[in-house]
C-alpha cells in the first residue's frame, strides 16, 4: 500500500483506534496548512447545533457551523471554494480555499450571493507542533487519504468516516460497520 505523507489538501482520517477520544472519534480533517513546524486543519465532518446567525446575530444566515477542533473554539474560521468573491483566501489545493476578506463574507451572506454548498463554517481548528503530527500517524491515531471528494462541502458526516474506512479495505472494513459507542453493543 502507497503511504501518504500528511500535506496541505490532504485529509487525515481518525483510526479505529482511538475510539474513546471525544474530540476526534470518527473524524475526518481537512488539512488546510503543513509545514516543517505545524499542521493545522478542520474537522468537515461533524456538524454542531448551531448556525452562523445564531453566533453573529447580525448576519441572516443559517449555514450549519462544524466542530473544527479542539483549538481556539471560540473563534470562527471558514473554508470556501469562491475565492473570486472572497477576496485575500489562501488557496488549500484542489479549488478549496481557506478564510479571506471577513467583511467581503459578511455582505455575501447578507445579499445571499454564497450558498451552503460553497462554504464551510468551524468553531476551532485541529493544530499540531512540528513532529507530534508524525507521531500521531506513528502511533496509529490517522491514516492519510486523498481528498476524493468532487465538493468538500456537500460530505455526508453521517457516511463519510465509514466510507473511507471502507475505501481503505482490510480490517478497516470491519470497523466500518461497528457501532459508534462499542460499549452498547
Amino acid at each position: 500500500m502507497n503511504i501518504l505523507q500528511p500535506q496541505k489538501g490532504k485529509l487525515l482520517i481518525a483510526e479505529p483506534a482511538i475510539l474513546n477520544d471525544d474530540s476526534f472519534n470518527r473524524s475526518i480533517i481537512l488539512l488546510t496548512e503543513h509545514t516543517s513546524t505545524n499542521a493545522i486543519g478542520f474537522i468537515i465532518n461533524k456538524p454542531l447545533g448551531y448556525t452562523v446567525n445564531d453566533l453573529i446575530p447580525e448576519i441572516d444566515n443559517d449555514f450549519t457551523i462544524y466542530q473544527g477542533g479542539p483549538v481556539e473554539q471560540d473563534n470562527l474560521y471558514f473554508v470556501h471554494n469562491v475565492p473570486d468573491k472572497i477576496p485575500n483566501s489562501i488557496e488549500v489545493s484542489n479549488g478549496v480555499y481557506w478564510g479571506g476578506n471577513f467583511d467581503s463574507l459578511k455582505q455575501l451572506l447578507d445579499t445571499k450571493e454564497i450558498q451552503a454548498d460553497e462554504i464551510r463554517f468551524f468553531l476551532g481548528y485541529t493544530g499540531w507542533s512540528s513532529d507530534q503530527l508524525k507521531d500521531e500517524i506513528a502511533t496509529n491515531s490517522w491514516f492519510i487519504s486523498e481528498n476524493s471528494y468532487s465538493n468538500i462541502f456537500t460530505v455526508d458526516e453521517k457516511k463519510a468516516w465509514k466510507n473511507k474506512l471502507l475505501e481503505r479495505g482490510g480490517d478497516y472494513a470491519i470497523w466500518a460497520n461497528a457501532p459508534e459507542n462499542i460499549q452498547l453493543n
